[in-house]
């Protein structure tokens, strides 16, 4: 298998955190439910291919997210998160509330992760709540998790745009992500939920983040590709210091809640690009491909990265 030739540029980061959100983020807006005993051998497989942080589910309720109803059987078919294949694996799961993180504490939960909409109008669309409402829920997780030695992830959508509000303040982007980190979140990851960015307003988000105290160690970014910018945001960001990008591998994903978002960073896009550039990822580029190809398979779709296209 074709290899990309490795040409590092000054400037960047000599590692890069890759945070796999396919099994989750990924596996959410798929209309056909894929069976459980899949999920977790997805899972298998990206830990085998070498990813070290993989997202694996979502303690939200069934109506909301039907996709992931099988959130316990899931990580029962899995083992304990300090058993042979989770063990060194940062394993995070997403809860909606306070419910979700007694769920997910249940079955022995080392991270968690949390999600507020920087819009007004897609809290309201997602959560079904105000922005504020949203905030003072993540709250409710993030404090007893906290208290309890979890790190907590804090995800916030619509970062660049909105499909009802269209271009969204950065300062309502940074009062947001700041409410997070003064909750106690330990990670903070910005999303470009419907795919609009361009690195220019990357950067300006980066920068007013940085001005209001939020290091570039706390971020990750989470880009769509619906204009296909993905990648040459993520560049932008690990120029500017960023040093961990989420992505689903196959390119799986959208968001179900904001049709106009298509799926997220391809892993195996992002991994080809990371080690052209000399930067160490721990990834086997190969068993990344053939677990997408193996997905896709499975629920009957050609993956939508374009290395594992140009690789299989």
């Amino acid at each position: 298998m074709r290899s990309p030739t490795r040409t590092p540029l000054q400037g960047l980061p000599e590692r890069v955190e890759v945070y796999e959100v396919g099994p989750r983020d990924g596996l959410q807006n798929e209309s056909a439910v894929v069976p459980v005993e899949v999920k977790a051998e997805l899972v298998r497989r990206l830990v085998g291919a070498g990813l070290r942080t993989v997202e694996l589910t979502s303690f939200v309720h069934p109506r909301w997210v039907p996709q992931l109803a099988d959130a316990e059987q899931l990580l029962d078919l899995l083992g304990p998160f300090d058993g042979d294949l989770l063990a060194g694996v940062r394993a995070p799961v997403l809860v909606p509330n306070a419910r979700g993180l007694e769920r997910a504490l249940a079955r022995g939960a080392r991270e968690v992760a949390v999600f507020v909409s920087a819009t007004e109008t897609f809290a309201q669309r997602n959560l079904g709540r105000s922005r504020a409402d949203a905030l003072a829920m993540a709250a409710d997780v993030v404090g007893p998790a906290r208290e309890r030695g979890l790190d907590v992830r804090g995800y916030v959508s619509m970062c660049f745009g909105d499909p009802w509000e269209g271009d969204v303040d950065v300062a309502a982007v940074v009062d947001t992500v700041v409410a997070l980190a003064e909750q106690g979140c330990t990670q903070l990851s910005l999303g470009d939920t419907i795919g609009v960015a361009t690195p220019g307003q990357v950067v300006a988000l980066l920068d007013a983040l940085d001005a209001a105290g939020l290091g570039r160690d706390r971020l990750a970014v989470h880009f769509h590709d619906t204009y296909g910018q993905a990648l040459s945001n993520t560049l932008v960001a690990l120029q500017q210091g960023v040093t961990t990008v989420d992505a689903s591998a196959g390119g799986l994903g959208g968001c179900p809640f904001a049709m106009s978002a298509t799926g997220n960073l391809a892993t195996e896009d992002l991994v080809w690009q990371l080690h052209g550039l000399g930067i160490d990822t721990g990834v086997d580029l190969p068993a990344l491909v053939a677990t997408s190809a193996w997905l896709g398979e499975r629920i009957g779709r050609a993956p939508a990265s374009r290395a594992v296209t140009a690789l299989t």
